[in-house]
């Protein structure tokens, strides 16, 4: 049989259609996954996630039944576990793109150990073991969403989360120091701060940028700033662990 009678051959035999409903379930599974990373306003998102689950199927799909044409042909072995093993190490390329180091924290690991979880479920997809790629899922929101709320009670003093809260208020009534004093007491260190000074009528508006990192909550930490009356608005972006 030619290389090129073995699709139609595997379309007969009910092979083409299994493959495309693979390929579906790794597009359902690394969708799900990058729609939670695209949620938490990660750098790898919805799309990054859904085409690398996606073309992990894919090469466990040509690794697996790419190649049946030659079979049996004299001097012609093939070894399917190779392409697997290759899709593995390329991973790394676009995990240790995520990675960085800032203020000698390093950032980003969450998302590249997400990314390497998506590829494999998509390789699970595509070599025919879509249990396992459902569990794998269901562990990833586990760890990511159930892991934050667990740890604080598990570990003591927990995971340190660097973000960066955005205040808008009415200078001259010292209230930076005392919202300062808030994110400190908070549990936050406050690793930067920026003033700009807007441009207003009667009342004299600033707008300061603090970065700040520590174990505590940043949606408690937003609530309580905004209940000082001087404080018109509150945003609070880039909350995570590692990620």
């Amino acid at each position: 049989m030619s290389g090129l009678a073995a699709p139609l051959w595997d379309m007969q035999h009910g092979q083409g259609p299994r493959q495309l409903v693979e390929l579906g379930l790794a597009l359902l599974l690394s969708s799900l996954i990058g729609w939670e990373r695209a949620a938490q306003q990660k750098s790898a998102g919805l799309r990054t996630h859904t085409l690398v689950g996606v073309a992990s199927a894919l090469m466990m799909e040509v690794s697996q039944h790419g190649f049946s044409g030659v079979l049996g042909v004299d001097g012609v072995s093939f070894d399917p576990s190779r392409v697997a093993a290759q899709i593995v190490s390329g991973i790394g390329f676009i995990g240790g793109g995520l990675i960085f180091v800032r203020r000698d924290a390093v950032r980003g690991l969450t998302t590249a150990a997400t990314v390497w979880l998506t590829c494999a479920v998509g390789m699970a997809c595509g070599g025919g073991l879509p249990v396992l790629a459902l569990a794998a899922t269901a562990l990833h929101f586990l760890v990511v969403r159930g892991y934050p709320r667990l740890l604080p009670r598990l570990v003591p003093g927990g995971a340190a989360s660097a973000f960066e809260v955005r205040l808008t208020y009415r200078t001259g009534a010292a209230l930076l120091p005392r919202l300062m004093r808030i994110c400190t007491r908070r549990g936050f260190r406050i690793l930067r701060v920026d003033v700009e000074r807007l441009p207003g009528g009667s009342d004299r508006v600033a707008r300061v940028a603090l970065e700040v990192e520590g174990t505590g909550d940043p949606a408690r930490l937003a609530a309580e700033l905004f209940e000082d009356d001087g404080v018109a608005h509150v945003d609070i972006t880039g909350a995570a662990d590692d990620e």
